[in-house]
């Protein structure tokens, strides 16, 4: 786990700069910036009111008596997505704003069950009970 963690420490602002630096190049430095600016705008205006959505229907739930298991996944996405939009680059942009528009977000949290249950399959999962 550790070396691919390590792998990902690397490569993803490796991959992040020389992004930034081709777009630098192809569009040139101001618009780039302008980008990278834009987007953690617009990335956290989308990150409030979905949050504020989430958080809402978490409430509703509640009233309800009912465990508001889907909407913490997509506070915990949302989450996720927020903290990407603030790492400045184009790729992570991307995979913040994915986890934060609700309908790639069902995609992904399709895709997290489907691993999580063939993890927990394979007996690579372990719950530990104090």
């Amino acid at each position: 786990m550790f070396i691919k963690l390590l792998i990902l420490f690397i490569s993803i602002p490796a991959i992040e700069i020389y992004v930034l630096l081709a777009a630098g190049k192809l569009i040139g430095i101001g618009p780039t910036i302008s980008l990278i600016f834009l987007t953690g705008i617009a990335g956290a205006y989308l990150a409030r009111t979905q949050g504020s959505d989430t958080a809402r229907r978490i409430q509703i739930a509640l009233e309800h008596g009912e465990m508001p298991t889907e909407e913490l996944i997509d506070g915990a996405m949302i989450f996720a997505g927020g903290i990407t939009l603030l790492t400045p680059g184009f790729c992570t942009d991307m995979f913040g704003f994915c986890l934060l528009l609700p309908q790639t977000r069902e995609l992904i949290k399709i895709l997290v069950r489907k691993w999580m249950q063939k993890m927990a399959a394979n007996g690579q999962v372990y719950i530990h009970y104090r």
